[in-house]
């Protein structure tokens, strides 16, 4: 059995084993989501992306199949996440999963589930050792007394973060949802008539926001004639017909490979970067006004009023120091360039997403002054670059700022304190400023701990102890000499 954590050979030797259908899909993957220099995800588990899209969506259950401790993990994120809504789990053993009888078992799970009072949508995700094994999802039925079945494969070996796995699934229901309005007429998001929508030229976002910036966006996007749109992953099923149905798309967060694949499909426009700070705000409205063909007059008067405000914001709340900036959650380069205009200094933004065309106007205007930007960012990455840039604040993952931290460095988790904020447009500008500058101004009590602690809890005086440690580095080094005589004859056993 195949894990995320098997080793490069191992899941080579395994890709050339399984059923074509599945090294197809994985073809596509390593096409829509390339690998760095890691072949495993260094965050969560990717599949909690996908589990997250339909988490949040009305009127849609989801089922996992796959190893019980994986998913006993997942059910636990996703309640820890606040979804309150069961997941569906379709257990096997090595016997049902060799003769077939696990593919029979989530059939027969999906035909009780599959209740059109309750559901629009049923999705079933193959975890690793299913997709490893080449459980064939695509075999199941459309769809069931009306519900739409989704099938997917997120294995950890085949997506690299827990974000481009949401793009696995919200790439999925906009294709089915293309080609069910590719049949006919298809129903409308509750409230989209009475709003005017329906009539309204619109943009649709791709990404997960905070939730005021597609209010911001739609303010801004008002004196062009545009509306928002839905944002994808959407709510319920019924927006991913209106995402659709959109004058433009917009790739807020750049990889979403497969959703942007479908929109391009149903011909529209995807413009790249997002509304953050002045000069990114009055970019993206010109990108979005081309894209749209509104009269270029009308584009230039729109940024002309918006902006002086936006400036003013950012002069309102400067923020004075050297950041590094690093995440999994697509939008780093964004908070790199908010950050810029309200005056710091970034040396640094690691993402753990890759490069697409959606994040080259923000990769431009970065490099331009100075920044250096790593894609595909691996922890250690991460680290060398606070390391060697010793900012006054690091923002990134978990571990980074649990790194941080222990050298009294003040950091900030991105997730959590950078992405729960608002970034488009005059509400973004300043948005960060006050949790950034709180942070820095920690330091004089971190250099108050570390006086005050010294190497207390480090190397041989980590733990409990009822008398002083005492040193012993003759122990060290008799245990190092039997490890290095080990592995010699090894070596000379490898080459005999």
């Amino acid at each position: 059995m195949s894990s995320c954590h098997a080793t490069p050979e191992q899941a080579q030797a395994l890709a050339s084993a399984m059923p074509e259908a599945t090294q197809q899909t994985l073809a596509t993957y390593a096409a829509d989501y390339p690998k760095g220099p890691h072949d495993q995800p260094q965050s969560m588990c990717p599949a909690f992306g996908a589990l997250r899209v339909g988490l949040r969506m009305k009127r849609t259950a989801t089922i996992l199949s796959g190893s019980a401790c994986c998913v006993y993990g997942l059910t636990f994120t996703s309640h820890f996440y606040g979804a309150r809504r069961s997941v569906g789990y379709v257990p096997f053993n090595s016997e049902s999963l060799v003769t077939g009888k696990l593919f029979e078992d989530i059939r027969e799970a999906v035909h009780a589930q599959a209740d059109p009072d309750k559901l629009d949508a049923l999705v079933v995700i193959n975890l690793c050792v299913p997709s490893a094994s080449g459980v064939p999802l695509q075999l199941l039925p459309k769809a069931i007394r009306g519900v739409r079945i989704i099938g997917v494969d997120v294995p950890g070996f085949g997506v690299p973060t827990h974000a481009e796995a949401k793009d696995v699934l919200a790439g999925a229901m906009l294709k089915y949802a293309r080609a069910e309005a590719e049949t006919g007429p298809v129903s409308a998001p509750r409230g989209w008539r009475e709003q005017g929508l329906d009539s309204a030229k619109t943009v649709s976002l791709l990404g997960e926001l905070f939730p005021a910036d597609p209010m911001v966006i739609g303010m801004l996007l008002a004196p062009l004639g545009l509306k928002v749109g839905p944002t994808v992953p959407t709510r319920e099923w019924r927006e991913l017909y209106a995402a659709l149905d959109c004058t433009v798309a917009a790739a807020i967060h750049p990889f979403y490979t497969a959703s942007v694949r479908e929109l391009q499909a149903a011909g529209r426009p995807v413009v790249a970067s997002a509304p953050v700070g002045a000069e990114g705000t009055a970019a993206w409205l010109r990108a979005v006004g081309e894209a749209a063909e509104v009269p270029t007059a009308q584009v230039e008067a729109a940024i002309a009023g918006i902006v002086p405000a936006i400036r003013g914001a950012l002069a309102r709340s400067p923020i004075n120091a050297k950041v590094t900036v690093s995440g999994y959650e697509g939008s780093e380069l964004l908070v790199a360039r908010l950050l810029i205009e309200s005056g710091a200094t970034v040396p640094y933004v690691g993402t753990a997403c890759p490069r697409t065309p959606w994040s080259e106007p923000d990769r431009l205007w970065l490099e331009a002054r100075g920044v250096e930007i790593q894609y595909r960012a691996s922890l250690e990455q991460d680290l060398a670059a606070v390391e060697r840039h010793r900012p006054n604040l690091a923002i990134g993952t978990t571990p980074l700022v649990q790194a941080c931290k222990e050298r009294a460095i003040p950091s900030l988790y991105f997730t959590n304190l950078i992405s729960a904020r608002p970034l488009m447009g005059p509400a973004g500008a300043g948005s960060l400023a006050q949790v950034v500058n709180g942070a820095i101004a920690n330091q004089v009590r971190f250099d108050t701990m570390r006086e005050f602690f010294g190497e207390t809890g480090k190397g041989d005086r980590a733990g409990i102890w009822s008398e002083t440690p005492i040193l012993r580095p003759e122990f060290r080094a008799e245990t190092k000499r039997q490890v290095i005589k080990i592995m010699k004859r090894r070596k000379a056993e490898e080459m005999v």
